[in-house]
């Protein structure tokens, strides 16, 4: 596991993003762990959280000209990261869309650079890939072209179907998506934490029920 990987699971387990026990998902499964991008709340852990997207964006080698985040969460994210990956010497520019499109002033629905070459959507999640076909739609009708996907965790379930929402975003658009984390990323780090050890056996279990090859 590349070290950033690791010290992400430690710092949203720190900040209490990431937590073990008894939950329930939206779509009404029982889940031994829960993940909730919203509490990286404070200008430090924002800051840490973009670094983090940067280095995966990074370490992914994909192609890509702009940055486009989703309304809303992707908004804070994609400035984030454009600020990220300008400590990082790579100046890009960055666009977000508004949920209803502006009648006066500069009008439209997309604020910030104008879309144009390879676009890459920041998200905190997919999970029914319902942001990101809108952001594609919003991407294309610009004339510019969908580079990818970049998110936080990938927990490598299922969706409705056989897959899950990262990989119908890889299968039925051709798409990449980089995940800072993914669930075996998860397993692999609390098999080195002997004090969270005991998660372990039931997020194996929730797997087995809910999970899907990573290469499916």
């Amino acid at each position: 596991m590349a070290d950033f990987r690791q010290e992400f699971l430690a710092f949203s387990i720190e900040c209490g993003v990431l937590r073990f026990g008894q939950f329930v998902t939206k779509s009404g499964r029982n889940t031994p762990y829960f993940f909730n991008a919203g509490l990286f709340n404070t200008g430090e852990r924002l800051g840490r959280l973009a670094g983090f997207y940067a280095r995966a964006i990074l370490d992914s080698e994909v192609k890509y000209d702009m940055l486009f985040g989703p309304a809303y969460k992707g908004i804070v994210l994609a400035s984030a990261v454009a600020v990220a990956l300008a400590n990082a010497g790579i100046d890009l520019p960055f666009a977000y869309n508004r949920k209803e499109a502006k009648d006066h002033g500069e009008g439209g629905s997309v604020v910030g650079s104008p879309l144009a070459g390879r676009v890459l959507i920041v998200d905190d999640v997919i999970t029914a890939g319902t942001a990101v076909r809108e952001s594609l739609d919003i991407i294309r009708a610009a004339g510019a072209t969908p580079a990818g996907v970049a998110v936080s965790l990938d927990r490598m379930e299922r969706g409705q179907g056989e897959l899950s929402a990262i990989q119908e975003v890889r299968q039925k658009h051709g798409l990449p998506v980089v995940a800072i984390a993914t669930l075996d990323d998860l397993l692999g780090y609390l098999q080195d934490h002997p004090e969270l050890r005991q998660n372990i056996a039931a997020i194996q279990a929730y797997r087995d029920l809910y999970g899907v090859s990573h290469h499916a």
